[in-house]
């Protein structure tokens, strides 16, 4: 039974370690009880939802879309994430229209939900045009950061400099993206994708039934792990991890 595999699976990690599990819809409710159990549920992290097929299957009715990776810590307290480069699209959304010498940027409403006294300030754009936070927030920070971020030319007010407060965010300051639980295909790829890669490494009729795209395993190594760190895939199958380690 799947119990004393996931059970040793557990001894093994290090403290701040975790597992990476996948799982489809008929196993996902059953093994989420067993990790609860071997891990306690305040050692769940995220159930990921992987877009593993680019269309739907015509001989099913409702056919499945997506597979389960379900994580857990070793311990939460101490388990930590890294964060996740950004695709080429997002990149390409980072301009530079006023020529600021950092480079590339974006930019972000600089007000935030909420009513925080000292927040509420009135502030005046370069062009002079005065605003107050809009109904039912604040601005994201004091009056003396707002100062600072203006002397610095980390704000942007439009290009007559009477638009309403966005704060900058560089392309050479971004240390990467937060992952969140939905992985399109587009992002990690899909079933076809690696059929591709497998049968292109040991032949079509070698090949193995449910691999796994590379992109998808580079993403839950980029999160999960870093150099020098121990990455065991216990049933190894198709060798995709040790390919992509």
């Amino acid at each position: 039974t799947i119990f004393p595999r996931v059970e040793l699976l557990r001894d093994l990690l290090a403290e701040d370690g975790a597992i990476w599990i996948s799982i489809d819809d008929n196993e996902d409710p059953y093994l989420r009880v067993i990790l609860d159990e071997l891990f306690g549920r305040k050692n769940f992290v995220a159930s990921v939802v992987w877009q593993k097929r680019t269309s739907p299957d015509a001989r099913i009715h409702l056919g499945p879309a997506h597979d389960y990776i379900l994580v857990y810590a070793k311990n939460i307290c101490q388990v930590i994430f890294n964060r996740i480069t950004l695709t080429e699209t997002q990149t390409n959304q980072y301009k530079n229209p006023d020529n600021d010498p950092r480079g590339p940027w974006v930019s972000t409403d600089f007000s935030a939900q909420g009513w925080r006294p000292n927040q509420m300030y009135k502030l005046r754009t370069p062009g002079g045009t005065e605003y107050e936070p809009p109904p039912g927030r604040c601005w994201v920070n004091l009056e003396a950061e707002f100062i600072r971020l203006c002397t610095e030319g980390r704000m942007w007010f439009g290009k007559d400099g009477n638009g309403r407060p966005r704060v900058k965010t560089y392309l050479n300051e971004n240390s990467g993206v937060s992952s969140w639980t939905w992985w399109p295909n587009v992002e990690v790829g899909h079933n076809q994708e690696a059929k591709k890669e497998i049968n292109k490494l040991f032949g079509a009729d070698n090949a193995f039934e449910t691999p796994k795209p590379e992109r998808l395993l580079n993403r839950i190594l980029s999160i999960g792990s870093n150099p020098g760190d121990l990455v065991l895939d216990s049933f190894l199958g198709s060798g995709t991890t040790a390919a992509v380690a």
